[in-house]
């Protein structure tokens, strides 16, 4: 038979709800307590025995003239601890306040977090709908707009023209520095450009400002005084696709002459079908092909040639064709079409391929003079 003793502990109250409350004096809650199974404490307040049951979840300090009695085995040796025993936890209203406070402030700080997500998102939206078309092509319309420079201008950002970077078929490029700061640029002179006014030369010029691909030189600005004609180009740092084929003491590897090919590909179908105006290019070459600082190869020279409109001819033109690269239709001073780019695109390739020249007299056989053969 297990028996129990009594132990009291003043000023200690209980916050659980109890099973049984009985008015009676404060000496009588003791023994109703102990005489009663299921009493696991009792708690005395103002002529109240409130009985409770296992499991007591915890007590707590109070200033009040309470008392409470805990059921203990009597094989638990109490005497010298008036602690409570384990089933019993006793919290002060510090305690209490403490966790209360962390409880709040990691409240407050979900909902900081909650609501600047959600300003966050609002803003968000707000930018999205404030993007209409017309506001993007505006956009885009200004940042393809040509710059018109002075020839003074570009004299004096050239140097006065004093370091060449090659020379094109239509004329000689510079070196020049922007003054508005250190962009470096390329400006050519075009020496060899057939006639034709200020007005039909700034609509043809603007067009192909409008061409804007990652495998296109971008056309910057343009010069018109008289007869002096100058086009400004983004500078192009790692020379011409002919330098890296012909001139390189080491072959390219086959994976880099495969990526170039490439590029060039696409450089050529945006001329033909992707951008506003069809432009064909008429003199691709590898001098024509040159090469950024990321070694990406860009075409260029390809607005010297006139546009893409009906009954074009050679004549009309006004320029000579490369005989390397020339379709058999400048011989016949046909009408010329994407196909005579197309053509030049396969000689090119050739040259990629093989790493030489489509016209190479240092041959074994004159077989291998003519690499398109």
């Amino acid at each position: 038979m297990v028996r129990y003793n009594i132990i009291a502990l003043p000023n200690i109250s209980l916050g659980d709800f109890p099973y049984s409350v009985v008015r009676t004096k404060q000496e009588n809650c003791n023994p109703s307590c102990l005489g009663d199974c299921n009493c696991r404490a009792a708690f005395y307040i103002n002529g109240t025995c409130k009985k409770y049951k296992l499991p007591l979840k915890y007590g707590r300090s109070q200033n009040l003239s309470v008392m409470i009695f805990l059921k203990v085995n009597r094989r638990n040796d109490v005497s010298s601890d008036p602690r409570p025993p384990s089933p019993v936890i006793l919290m002060d209203g510090k305690k209490i306040l403490i966790i209360f406070l962390t409880l709040g402030f990691i409240a407050l700080i979900c909902s900081v977090i909650a609501i600047s997500c959600f300003f966050t998102y609002r803003q968000q939206v707000h930018r999205y709908r404030n993007l209409s078309p017309e506001n993007v092509n505006v956009e885009i319309a200004g940042n393809f707009t040509l710059r018109s420079f002075s020839y003074n201008e570009l004299e004096k950002a050239t140097d006065g023209f004093k370091e060449p970077l090659g020379e094109g078929s239509f004329g000689s490029v510079y070196k020049g520095y922007e003054s508005e700061g250190s962009k470096t640029i390329a400006v050519k002179r075009l020496e060899k450009f057939v006639e034709e006014g200020e007005r039909d030369f700034r609509a043809e010029m603007t067009a192909i400002g409008r061409t804007h691909h990652r495998n296109i030189v971008q056309l910057l600005g343009f010069c018109i005084e008289g007869s002096r004609k100058l086009l400004v180009y983004e500078y192009m740092s790692n020379g011409s696709l002919a330098d890296l084929l012909f001139k390189a003491k080491k072959r390219t590897l086959w994976k880099e002459r495969v990526r170039i090919a490439l590029e060039v590909a696409r450089g050529v179908f945006y001329l033909h079908q992707e951008c506003e105006v069809h432009i064909i290019h008429c003199n691709l070459k590898p001098q024509n092909i040159l090469m950024d600082d990321t070694w990406t190869a860009k075409i260029s020279d390809f607005g010297l040639a006139r546009l893409s409109v009906p009954n074009q001819t050679r004549t009309a033109m006004g320029i000579e064709a490369t005989s390397e690269y020339s379709a058999p239709e400048w011989q016949k001073n046909a009408l010329i079409s994407v196909k005579a780019d197309i053509y030049s695109f396969g000689v090119l390739l050739l040259e990629i391929v093989c790493c030489r020249r489509n016209i190479d007299v240092n041959v074994l056989t004159a077989d291998e003079m003519l690499l398109s053969n």
